[in-house]
């Protein structure tokens, strides 16, 4: 098998950087095989399948950055690496079933080359996977990994259902992706803080960094579900309105509901998950909404305050690479 790419993707780093997360992610990679080889064929097919489609690695590579700011990379920090990683692959079988999805990172879901019960067992064989390498980390690592998988489910779980009324819907939605996907980031810098030896403060601020930086990686996604076009990003626009998602730029629609707002607003509450003509007239309006602008802007602000929280932290390379990769995530979209 042929896991996915060692390429650090952060650009304008400094030699040494590079050559460190280079190397790092190399043994983590090798460590990702190690794990899902099984004596059954199959079952080692269907669990490297996504591993093998490859993936920027940004939660891997989050782990090495923040082992930086004490000793280093050792074979702890590589094992919580790939137990992060691990843990995020279990997630986008799971994903890929809910979402009924056919494509994943080019190539086709789990789902779609198997099946539904395949993947969803595959899934759970993954998290068992992490949660097996995260034994060997200690007590406190399982509390951690097991908290993390908890946030996870819950975030996918509210992210599935309306908001309540009682609340405001784009600070519940925001409260959402801090579970659903800042939460693992989260630990992914936690981690690597933590087995790289670094002081309590060092790897508060490393946390919160990596949840802030979960959120804008989001919002970013949802605005490339509105603004990437067929061919370019390699995405498919659009998915967020055929799955009746109201992501922030249709949150921000609806609370502004101005009255020229009309036809965007009655194809939002439509059904999109089959009208091709529907999603494409609901995009064109999307993009030349207001609200576009003010999705970007809070897409940076979240981005801008997880830059913030590395302040403390001086300067060096290390710190430049971590702004490198806030404004990278944001940069896709905005």
């Amino acid at each position: 098998m042929s896991a996915g790419t060692t390429t650090v993707p952060l650009p304008g780093l400094d030699a040494e950087t590079t050559t460190t997360l280079v190397d790092g992610l190399a043994r983590v990679e090798a460590f990702l095989e190690s794990r899902v080889r099984h004596d059954d064929p199959f079952i080692a097919e269907a669990s490297g399948h996504l591993l093998a489609a490859g993936g920027k690695r940004v939660r891997p590579v989050l782990t090495l950055l923040a082992s930086q700011f004490g000793t280093g990379i050792d074979d702890d920090v590589v094992a919580a690496a790939a137990a992060v990683e691990l843990t995020h692959l279990a997630s986008l079988y799971h994903d890929d079933v809910m979402d009924e999805a056919a494509l994943r990172r080019g190539a086709p879901s789990a789902n779609a080359v198997y099946d539904n019960s395949t993947a969803i067992l595959v899934g759970d064989l993954l998290f068992g996977n992490a949660s097996d390498v995260v034994a060997d980390l200690g007590a406190e690592a399982v509390k951690i990994q097991a908290q993390t998988f908890m946030r996870l489910c819950s975030g996918q779980i509210r992210d599935d259902r309306p908001c309540p009324p009682s609340e405001d819907a784009v600070e519940y939605y925001i409260g959402v992706l801090r579970d659903k996907t800042g939460a693992l980031i989260a630990t992914a810098a936690r981690f690597g803080a933590m087995f790289g030896g670094c002081d309590e403060q060092t790897v508060a601020l490393l946390q919160e960094y990596g949840e802030l930086l979960g959120i804008a990686f989001q919002l970013a996604d949802d605005l490339l579900d509105i603004e990437s076009r067929p061919g370019v990003s390699g995405k498919t626009p659009g998915t967020d309105l055929r799955e009746g998602v109201d992501t922030l730029p249709v949150l921000l629609v609806r609370r502004a509901a101005r009255p020229e707002d009309a036809r965007l607003l009655q194809l939002l509450d439509s059904d999109l998950a089959h009208d091709d003509a529907g999603v494409a007239e609901a995009l064109d309006l999307l993009r030349r909404h207001p609200a576009m602008e003010e999705a970007r802007l809070s897409t940076r602000a979240i981005a801008a305050r997880a830059q913030e929280q590395l302040t403390p932290l001086g300067e060096g390379p290390v710190v430049d690479a971590l702004r490198t990769l806030a404004a990278s995530v944001v940069d896709r979209a905005v």
